[in-house]
């Protein structure tokens, strides 16, 4: 459950207090800022994110990892959140690093939690959801195997602006061409 790897070369590892620059890089845009449910700003708030996703994997309440490229730096985050072992089912997340996008990081380490979840963790179903004014989310929840389902009418809202989702889900038993 430590380490994951892609068929792309890609390691998928825990976060370290060492990665608390690519987590501010990573949420420096407005895009991003608005999308945790806290400001980060400085490097206490990327260790205190950091953290967090540590302890969630320790209470195993979510699992978070950092996806990293040749040197070790990490490029993006997949995770798996709101996971239900009674349904058997868990929401997927994503996003990389303004320098990795377009590598196939955040499809890369999408398809590798899949395999993850629906091999030992033991889930069957994960769902996942992107704005749907964001294609390049949509490609990699496509690219990932995911099916889109449906449309959730203005289910976010940041500052005065609500959105609409595309919701898109996975089985285990679903076949896909790359696994």
């Amino acid at each position: 459950m430590d380490e994951l790897t892609t068929p792309e070369g890609f390691l998928l590892r825990p976060w370290l207090p060492s990665d608390a620059s690519a987590v501010l890089r990573a949420f420096a845009p407005a895009e991003m800022d608005r999308q945790t449910d806290r400001t980060i700003s400085g490097e206490a708030d990327a260790l205190g994110w950091i953290a967090d996703r540590t302890r969630e994997r320790d209470t195993r309440t979510g699992y978070s990892w950092a996806v990293a490229g040749e040197g070790g730096e990490a490029l993006g985050c997949v995770a798996l959140n709101a996971v239900n072992p009674v349904h058997g089912t868990g929401w997927v997340s994503y996003w990389t690093t303004g320098a990795a996008h377009g590598r196939g990081v955040a499809t890369a380490g999408v398809r590798a939690l899949a395999r993850w979840a629906f091999g030992p963790l033991g889930l069957y179903r994960l769902e996942l959801g992107h704005r749907t004014d964001n294609a390049a989310s949509c490609r990699v929840a496509t690219r990932s195997g995911f099916t889109p389902e449906g449309i959730d009418r203005r289910k976010l809202r940041y500052g005065d602006t609500r959105y609409d989702v595309e919701r898109h889900a996975r089985l285990a038993d679903d076949v896909v061409n790359f696994d």
